[in-house]
């Protein structure tokens, strides 16, 4: 896969948290972990979009907005987000060794740190509550914060 290749599948995958955090926010309201970590998939497709610029390349649209449906409760949401970090990180695992680029190298280790060490922890703190809103107010960890 060459660096064109692995952005593209990067974008595709950030767009897809995108617009499936914002089917659940759609359909439950303004719940946390979505509501933060939405904000923070967002910089992540806008920091992939900067390297597909940088490099001369065309940013497509999110095909994937609006297409998705949010899962019955806050509680199935959580866990499918959890499920879509693993698989994010996951994907990095795979992408990043084909990368010699550095700085779009450090642009994608970054957002795997994000997904591993902030938005998996948020998701994994809401399915242990069930669901249900935290007591922290969800500015915990799983806010998305601190290293942007």
């Amino acid at each position: 896969m060459n660096l064109h290749q692995v952005l593209l599948s990067a974008l595709d995958d950030e767009y897809r948290a995108e617009a499936t955090y914002q089917a659940v926010i759609d359909k439950h309201g303004e719940v946390r972990p979505f509501i933060n970590i939405i904000q923070a998939e967002q910089r992540h497709s806008d920091m992939v979009a900067a390297e597909l610029v940088r490099n001369g390349w065309e940013v497509p649209a999110n095909p994937h907005l609006g297409k998705l449906e949010a899962p019955a409760t806050v509680l199935e949401a959580c866990q499918l987000g959890e499920q879509a970090e693993v698989e994010n990180i996951a994907l990095y695992d795979r992408l990043l060794p084909q990368v010699d680029d550095p700085q779009s190298k450090a642009v994608l280790e970054r957002l795997q740190w994000a997904s591993r060490e902030n938005h998996l922890p948020a998701f994994q703190r809401c399915v242990a509550r069930g669901g249900m809103p935290g007591m922290d107010g969800g500015r915990g960890r799983g806010a998305g914060g601190g290293w942007r």
